[in-house]
């Protein structure tokens, strides 16, 4: 099982049914180039790359941004196309009244899988006391929190509230939640394994490629400023295959993580085994 656990579908043709709502869209993620990818095409993405599944995060940002990007209802919309081969995480603006009560629908009526929060793009520290509620919410439903950490290149993000060390209060004061630092908190990679080596409830995902091509790339991070070893013999079980697409290519990092040197059984667990424990199973 090949799982990406970080796909953004903001221009998946099937939610795309408004001129105004893909500008809006194309405005808030700063991607501009692409154009609407029909599920054919995601599907011949995906078996070019030997990925099985895709997780797919919705987006909110009504309080900074002026609206939802992707909203759960129509990441929902898009399970139900491909059950098979989606997965679905909701998103909720923390700061808007009905937060708790939209996460709560998600997890119960929409039934997704678990929660993406992007501290840069919505302006939050992660130890902000006003998450709590959201976080207690996600340990009563079992359910995980992608957050997105380290650099982002959207308009209006600050990354300081996403470095990796802002991150570990709230895996303390949460052993039992399971979060994702996306990205692995890049340019902070050494600071993301800290936690990680500290914390078994703080995973990162592979979502990065800043320079160069992916397998320069991950040559450097994953060999020089994190060793190999450091996560084929102590994060092994901490680390997923992230994409961040549609910024960047699937089959061209899937490749690169297949050819960093890795053993077979680290490969398996990055590549799905890490996803599915992360998620709490794919039922």
């Amino acid at each position: 099982m090949f799982i990406d656990i970080h796909v953004h579908p903001a221009f998946f043709e099937p939610i795309n049914h408004e001129e105004k709502q893909t500008e809006f869209r194309h405005s808030v993620l700063d991607i501009h180039k692409n154009g609407l990818a029909p599920l054919e095409h995601i599907f011949n993405q995906m078996a070019c790359a030997g990925l099985d599944k895709l997780t797919l995060l919705a987006e909110d940002y009504t309080t900074t941004h002026g609206g939802v990007v992707v909203s759960n209802e129509e990441i929902k919309t898009l399970v139900d196309l491909a059950p098979d081969k989606f997965i679905g995480f909701a998103s909720v603006d923390p700061f808007v009244k009905d937060a708790c009560e939209a996460l709560e629908k998600a997890f119960t009526d929409l039934k997704l899988k678990g929660l993406k929060l992007h501290p840069s793009k919505q302006h939050f520290y992660p130890s902000d006391e006003r998450l709590e509620p959201v976080y207690k919410i996600c340990e009563k439903y079992n359910k995980p929190i992608i957050f997105h950490s380290g650099l982002s290149w959207e308009p209006d993000t600050l990354s300081k509230y996403a470095r990796p060390i802002e991150f570990e209060e709230v895996a303390y004061r949460h052993p039992k939640l399971r979060i994702c630092l996306a990205h692995f908190g890049w340019p902070w990679v050494q600071e993301a394994a800290m936690l990680m080596v500290k914390y078994s409830n703080v995973y990162a995902d592979t979502g990065l490629l800043y320079f160069d091509s992916a397998r320069e790339f991950y040559k450097r991070v994953f060999t020089q400023d994190i060793p190999l070893t450091w996560i084929d013999r102590s994060l092994r079980h901490q680390v997923m295959f992230g994409s961040n697409n549609p910024r960047f290519e699937q089959i061209r990092m899937a490749q690169a993580i297949e050819e960093l040197g890795f053993r077979e059984s680290t490969l398996e667990l990055i590549k799905g085994k890490n996803a599915i424990e992360f998620m709490g199973g794919l039922d």
